[in-house]
């Protein structure tokens, strides 16, 4: 390949991060989403979304018994859970904690 054939399809691959980034905002502004919709929001696949609705890792709903519709507002929970804390945090309560302890200790 020449340079040329590589811009190209670097640009192209530029064009599609974008076209995706574009979507994600633009459901990230829907209250409700599709199946489809989902998947591309949460960025993995629909058959790994499938197998989280049938596990029951994921709230859904299927209000004709065919279609399945998520609510934002519970799949930002899902992605949002099993927080890590920040070593400085840690760090703070430990500081915290150890001067409480010294204090009663002290009593």
């Amino acid at each position: 390949m020449d340079k040329r054939e590589i811009s190209i399809a670097e640009l192209l691959k530029r064009i599609e991060e974008r076209q995706l980034n574009m979507e994600r905002m633009i459901l990230s502004q829907k209250d409700v989403l599709t199946f489809e919709e989902a998947a591309t929001y949460m960025g993995i696949s629909k058959s790994h979304l499938y197998k989280m609705t049938m596990l029951g890792s994921l709230e859904f709903y299927k209000p004709r018994g065919k279609m399945i519709y998520f609510e934002l507002e519970s799949i930002n929970r899902f992605l949002l859970q099993n927080r890590i804390t920040p070593a400085d945090e840690i760090q703070a309560k430990a500081s915290t904690y150890v001067s409480l302890n010294n204090r009663r200790a002290a009593k």
